[in-house]
């Protein structure tokens, strides 16, 4: 008979190791203490300005840092480079009070590594008092933490041959040329978007492109300024009832959901304030199902980084119009919910590295003009 003193202990949950970068005493303090409640955290380190920040970094390489947009010495814009230089596996969540510099601010940071932001009240009593700051704070902090889900292997139904390394050729997939390709992604979503678009170069010409990315108000309108800037088309929010045109890049605005409706023979926007869907306005499957609905097979669906399973009816629903879907791969994406998702729903017509989806498309766009 074993007794149970003599059975070995299980062994202990490590707490997770989070930095806390903040110019304010006060903040520094509220969140340890938040963290320290939670019971799964370890706070290693505060820091008061940007250099002391680096220096935790390389220092503890913690699993997280907690980094506000308004400390002085180094920019974080400039700091977060070098942090994520010396602790790459450190997950950063931005913490600031929104206005339109830390706005652009945050989205720079967001396409550097960033992994999400979280938006700081105003006031003092706010930051002290409002149980949903907490509950946001605490949330989108486990979200980093959480370990990406492991693909294993692909199901039986995807050749194992689309989820290899270097450009994939889709047109096997699409039974007709798509005219519309529309995306979803959430954390790690703007640097990924940028990315993808980029590297699709002038075959945006021959698209109409509608992004869903999981953001807050104020968000948005910046993100649409930033890709615009980078990609050299235009790229907007749209309003509700606006005629989606080829060679413009369609952003739905944070809080909203955009979806597609045909009106008068058009394809147009549709902007709507319905309940969340999947926890989410704006929600990929939204946008995916009024795809499926409205276009069929002339659209291409792109599911990338993000946390959750948004997205996934929405490309079922796809696939049923006989429309192809990529996801992005599990190695290139900051978390693997969304797309791997999708994967496992068998709902991807192929699994592709971020570095490889642009030029996949392209490839099947530009093959399109030339025929």
């Amino acid at each position: 008979m074993v007794f149970p003193s003599s059975l070995p202990a299980a062994p202990a949950l490590r707490h997770k190791t989070v930095v806390i970068a903040d110019d304010s005493v006060l903040v520094r303090g509220l969140f340890a203490r938040w963290l320290g409640e939670a019971g799964h955290f370890h706070v290693v380190a505060v820091a008061g300005d940007g250099e002391t920040a680096l220096a935790h970094a390389s220092r503890f390489k913690p699993d997280v840092m907690v980094l506000d947009l308004d400390m002085p010495g180094i920019d974080p814009a400039a700091a977060l480079p070098r942090i994520l230089k010396e602790s790459p596996h450190t997950g950063i969540l931005l913490a600031a009070t929104l206005n339109e510099r830390n706005t652009r601010l945050a989205l720079e940071c967001m396409t550097q590594g960033a992994m999400d932001v979280v938006s700081k009240p105003d006031s003092r009593s706010g930051m002290t008092l409002s149980l949903d700051f907490r509950s946001e704070f605490l949330l989108k902090l486990g979200n980093i933490l959480q370990t990406p889900v492991k693909p294993g292997s692909l199901p039986p139904e995807i050749d194992t041959e689309l989820a290899q390394v270097g450009p994939v050729n889709l047109r096997p997939l699409v039974s007709m040329m798509p005219r519309y390709l529309v995306i979803g992604a959430s954390t790690g979503g703007p640097r990924a978007v940028a990315k993808v678009l980029f590297d699709i170069g002038e075959g945006l010409t021959d698209l109409t492109t509608v992004v869903v990315q999981h953001m807050p108000p104020l968000f948005t309108a910046s993100f649409a300024e930033q890709v615009s800037a980078q990609i050299g088309i235009p790229a907007r929010e749209p309003f509700d009832g606006e005629r989606l045109v080829r060679g413009t890049v369609y952003i739905a605005p944070g809080g909203r959901h955009l979806g597609i409706d045909r009106r008068l023979g058009h394809i147009v926007a549709r902007i709507g304030d319905e309940a969340p869907v999947n926890f989410c306005r704006p929600a990929v499957d939204v946008l995916f199902s009024d795809a499926a609905r409205h276009l069929g097979a002339a659209a291409l669906g792109l599911v990338l980084t993000g946390m959750g399973s948004d997205g996934t009816d929405g490309a079922g629903a796809l696939r049923q119009a006989g429309a192809a879907v990529i996801a992005q791969d599990e190695p290139s994406s900051t978390i693997w919910g969304m797309p791997g998702s999708v994967v496992r729903a068998r709902h991807a017509s192929a699994v592709i590295a971020l570095d490889e989806i642009g030029a996949s498309i392209r490839c099947l766009v530009r093959g399109a003009r030339s025929a």
